[in-house]
C-alpha cells in the first residue's frame, strides 16, 4: 500500500483543511515544516501579493499563500492528475475564485505570461529534483520579465542540486537547508 503524505493548510483563511495529495513518484509535495518556515520568512510580502506557482503539483504552496491574504494564486502544472488534484483542493478550501490553473509545460507557460505582459509578486518553483530545472526555470523568469520590481523567487530543491547565486538580474539573499532539502530565495 502507498503511503500518501498528509498536507494541510497551516494559517489563514482555510487553516486546518486538509489536501489531497497524488500517490507514487510523480509529485514530492512540500513538507508542512519546510512550508511553515517558507512562510514564516516571506510573511511580510504575502498579504495582496499576486502569486505564481510553477510545477504545482498539488497547488500546496499556491493555496498556502492564497489563505494568508495573497489576492491571486496561477497554478502552472502539465501533469492532468496534478491538475485535478490543485482544482479539488481550491474547491475544497474555498479558494477557486482567486486562482487560475494553466495546464501547460512551465517554460511555455512563462513565454505565454510574458506575452501577456503578467506580472507577479512571489514565485515559487518546486522542479522534480535532478534535472537542473532550477536554473533554467530562474533564466527563463529573467527573459520573460514576469517579477514585479520587488518580487521574490522561492525556490525549492535537493540538497545535492547546484544552483545559481545569480541569474541575470536575480540574486540568492537566503538559503535554508532542512534535511535532504534545501529552499534558495532569490530577488
Amino acid at each position: 500500500m502507498e503511503e500518501r503524505v498528509i498536507l494541510r493548510v497551516i494559517s489563514g483563511s482555510a487553516k486546518g483543511h486538509k489536501l489531497k495529495t497524488i500517490g507514487g513518484k510523480e509529485t514530492r509535495p512540500t513538507a508542512d515544516r519546510v512550508k511553515e518556515s517558507v512562510f514564516n520568512i516571506i510573511s511580510g510580502f504575502v498579504a495582496g501579493a499576486r502569486v505564481l506557482d510553477l510545477y504545482s503539483g498539488t497547488g500546496n504552496l499556491g493555496i498556502e499563500a492564497l489563505s494568508r491574504g495573497a489576492v491571486f494564486s496561477l497554478f502552472v502544472e502539465k501533469s492532468r492528475e496534478c491538475i485535478l488534484t490543485i482544482k479539488h483542493n481550491l474547491l475544497h478550501t474555498k479558494l477557486s475564485e482567486k486562482s487560475s490553473v494553466m495546464a501547460m509545460d512551465v517554460f511555455t507557460a512563462l513565454d505565454k505570461l510574458s506575452k501577456e505582459s503578467r506580472k507577479f509578486d512571489i514565485i515559487f518553483l518546486d522542479p522534480p529534483y535532478n534535472k537542473n530545472l532550477v536554473e533554467k526555470t530562474l533564466k527563463c523568469l529573467v527573459e520573460s520579465d514576469i517579477i514585479e520590481q520587488d518580487g521574490i523567487i522561492i525556490a525549492e530543491h535537493d540538497l545535492k542540486d547546484e544552483v545559481p547565486q545569480e541569474a541575470g538580474h536575480l540574486k540568492r539573499f537566503r538559503y535554508q537547508k532542512y534535511g535532504d532539502t534545501a529552499v534558495s530565495f532569490y530577488r
